[in-house]
């Protein structure tokens, strides 16, 4: 049997496995049900009968989005399949405004009796919330352009090619990569999405987005001879991102793979680190999640005024901090933005209607701003006012978002971005000539945080011995651990754009019930001088 025909009936195998347990689903797989047969409906006719049933029972203000996600999983070990996922799922939520306290009710039947019937439900549940009322709710205005359509900058939309040519790029890829001397196991996947999501409120807003994400994954483990010892590489530097199934030809794993491949081979005979303290330059491979912790999840607003604390914590940040904190040096620029194309957190549109904008959150190493909401934003109204922003009524900067429509909105980090290097394109090269002993760090790997994200420790993927401004060799069991003003303080240098590198997650966690959102940080290569490193490996 050829091995297309042999993969065609493996897919179609593993989708008769969901016939067996539900009619609906089972390992994954969403065959056709009655879920989304409202939703070939008018969607703006569906949204006018929520709104105006919600205006009906009392609300102040009321919004509403129905949405249908798809989502798709495949995966591989070595030279089989491991997962297969196809899900889809329909429905809409209603939030509203009752004399300044929200409710929210959501359901999966999208009919206009079932749509009716849940934003009054939406309202009887604020009503019931004012009893924990501290203050009411208000909301900052919008800007303009507050409708229309957008979608992801996708050039071939995943959901179009066939599982089987998926399956056989992972095991071609797999099969490179196994023909490294030294690797023995390799796992390689692909994931998908793809909302369709529509949205109007009651102040006239009215959108339409399609957005994707495609995110291309490997692991590779490398084993020595003996057994004693096994080392792993996977692929950080190829991010996830809101494009489509280009993204998966771009990213070149049979190509990239022998690459990781002989890295895990090489990390095998590397040595340990010594302990000590260390120039460091790291590539932006690796400080998009330094910059996620220490920067993007402090940066909450949220978080600062207590009203949030799982998953990340709270805050060693307080309102008054606003242009009086050096972050770091006078050349560091952290943007906040949901703009640039392929990013994980670029919309037209937050899950407020609100056109996100893009803002400084540092600026010229000082704390300049904040992630708001409609809500939150007026939170700060006294600082802007101080600073003779718009009157003291600032805007959202479209930081709102939900995972699926059975869930409420709340605030949720953008793209948060380190700007390159402000007059010149600093190269790697230059960065590494400055450094007399340091070690380059690639790759993002474990790592641990405090609960107002101040100390924390960064691993990594692969490690670079620098001595008097050059590589000399690898190393293993690297670590190290900053404060976080301390450590932003001592970047000395930034490279320019050709260093630039947009990096990210599909997985961040927040909020009770939890919700998972994605997000991309861009940054170039840095240097940071005079930091503590520790050894992984040694028992202390």
């Amino acid at each position: 049997m050829k091995r297309r025909d042999f993969l065609r009936q493996g897919a179609v195998a593993a989708a008769g496995v969901g016939l067996l347990g539900s009619p609906d689903r089972l390992h994954g797989i969403l065959l056709p049900s009655t879920v989304g047969r409202g939703f070939q409906q008018d969607r703006r006719a569906l949204a006018m009968v929520a709104l105006d049933a919600a205006r009906s029972a009392g609300a102040d203000y009321a919004d509403v989005r129905i949405n249908t996600n798809r989502t798709q999983f495949v995966s591989t070990r070595e030279r089989r399949i491991s997962g297969l996922a196809d899900n889809q799922t329909s429905g809409f939520g209603v939030r509203v405004l009752v004399q300044g306290t929200w409710g929210f009710a959501a359901s999966g039947t999208v009919d206009p009796d079932e749509v009716a019937r849940i934003a009054r439900v939406a309202v009887a549940q604020a009503r019931a919330n004012r009893a924990a009322q501290r203050r009411p709710v208000e909301l900052a205005p919008t800007e303009s352009e507050p409708n229309g359509v957008w979608r992801s900058p996708i050039r071939t939309d995943p959901f179009d090619i066939p599982i089987e040519d998926k399956v056989a790029h992972l095991l071609d890829a797999n099969a490179a990569v196994l023909g490294v001397s030294g690797v023995r196991f390799v796992n390689s996947s692909m994931s998908f999405l793809r909302e369709e999501k529509f949205y109007a409120n009651t102040e006239g807003t009215v959108t339409e987005q399609t957005i994707y994400r495609t995110s291309p994954n490997m692991n590779v483990t490398a084993v020595s001879s003996d057994g004693s010892d096994f080392q792993g590489r996977s692929s950080t530097d190829v991010a996830p991102m809101a494009l489509g199934y280009e993204h998966v030809l771009d990213s070149d794993f049979p190509g990239n793979g022998i690459r990781w491949a002989e890295e895990a081979v090489q990390k095998l005979s590397a040595k340990s680190v010594e302990p000590g303290r260390y120039d460091l330059v790291l590539l932006p491979t690796h400080l998009w999640l330094t910059i996620h912790e220490s920067v993007a999840h402090p940066t909450e607003l949220d978080r600062i005024m207590g009203f949030e604390a799982n998953y990340a914590g709270t805050s060693f940040i307080t309102p008054d901090m606003l242009g009086n904190f050096r972050y770091g040096p006078e050349f560091m620029n952290i943007q906040g933005e949901r703009s640039t194309p392929g990013g994980l957190s670029s919309v037209g549109w937050d899950d407020e209607g609100v056109k996100p904008r893009d803002y400084l959150i540092v600026k010229d190493g000082m704390l300049n701003d904040l992630q708001t909401t409609r809500e939150q934003a007026l939170w700060l109204a006294d600082w802007y006012r101080r600073r003779g922003d718009v009157e003291g009524r600032p805007r959202s900067h479209g930081n709102s978002y939900a995972q699926s429509w059975e869930d409420v909105q709340f605030q949720r980090m953008p793209n948060i971005n380190l700007l390159p290097h402000p007059d010149r394109d600093v190269s790697r090269e230059e960065i590494i000539e400055g450094v007399q002993n340091g070690i380059m760090i690639d790759g993002s790997g474990s790592f641990s945080i405090d609960q107002q994200r101040y100390n924390s420790q960064y691993g990594g993927q692969v490690f670079w011995e620098i001595r008097n401004g050059r590589i000399t060799g690898m190393l293993k069991d690297v670590a190290y651990q900053i404060r976080t003003p301390e450590f932003w303080n001592a970047m000395d240098l930034i490279g320019g754009p050709s260093t630039y590198f947009m990096g990210g997650a599909n997985g961040d966690a927040k909020g009770q019930p939890a919700q998972s959102n994605a997000v991309s940080h861009g940054c170039p290569v840095t240097r940071h001088r005079d930091i503590t490193v520790i050894n992984t490996g040694r028992s202390f």
